[in-house]
Parts: C-alpha cells; structure tokens; sequence
C-alpha cells in the first residue's frame, strides 16, 4: 500500500465562486473500475456539488469519472451520485449549516491518501461580482509584492 498523499483533482472554480469557510475529510464510496480509472487521473471535479438525500447521507452529485477502459462491460456510469462517508456527528453538523440560507456544501479536492480515495469538502458562501472583482485585486498585489520583494533580495 502506498503512503502520503496524491491529489487527483482540484475544484479551482469552487475557490472562485465561493467563500470557504469550513473543510472536512471524506470517504467517497466507488466502485472498483471508478478507483482504478481516478487513481489513473482520469478525474474531475468542475461543476460538483454535495448535498443531503432523503436517507439523510451525503451524497456527491455531476462529478465525472471517465469509465475504465478494461473494465469490459462491467463499467460505470461517468456522472453518478456517489455516497460520501462521514461519521454521523459530521454528517449532522455540516448539514445543519448547508441548511442556512446563501450557504452549500462543494468538493474541494480528490486525492488518494495511504491507498484510499478521499475527498476534502467545504462549507461555502457564495460570493458575488464585487466579492470576485476584490479578490481578484488582493491576488494581484500578492503577486505585485512578491515580485517586489524578489527584486530587492536579488
């Protein structure tokens, strides 16, 4: 069994879109053609979301996993749900805050950690055109700073 950490796939646009405000660990549930075809890269996270079902589980919605191709004809489908696995008193928490109004639930992050495919999800508000435009602006003076601070140490 391998050790450490291997990311797979980054939401990049959930960071974008999104104030995080809170992260979390989880098992996602897959099929055995799904972990071999993810563990390949073949992975991707834009436009997923999570959200609670009627059975009270959190479950990951539109996240792509392109099919294994020698799986045969014992295959997935690419956009299934796809159970998250949580302890209950996470479960609990994180969907009494998605609960509030202006607030959702995203994936952050797929990476295999020691052998095992997990997912880093996060409590996020929403941001609006004056929220993006400002964070754009404070990225740029990050950058502006640094490239100031590595001409002067040269």
């Amino acid at each position: 069994m391998s050790s450490g950490v291997r990311t797979l796939d980054r939401n990049k646009k959930a960071r974008h879109e999104y104030f995080i405000e809170d992260t979390l660990e989880a098992g996602v549930a897959l099929t055995g053609s799904e972990v071999k075809s993810a563990k390949d890269g073949k992975a991707s996270l834009d436009g997923t979301y999570c959200s609670l079902d009627n059975r009270g589980e959190m479950m990951m919605h539109n996240a792509y996993i392109k099919p294994y191709k020698q799986a045969s004809h014992f295959n997935h489908e690419p956009r299934r749900s796809r159970k998250l696995l949580m302890h209950q008193h996470e479960l609990e928490r994180w969907a009494e805050a998605a609960a509030q109004k202006g607030y959702t639930i995203v994936p952050l992050e797929l990476y295999v950690r020691d052998g095992w495919i997990k997912v880093k999800i996060g409590l996020a508000k929403g941001k609006d055109v004056r929220d993006k435009r400002q964070t754009v602006k404070e990225r740029e003076s990050k950058r502006k700073l640094r490239d100031i601070k590595h001409e002067f140490n040269r």
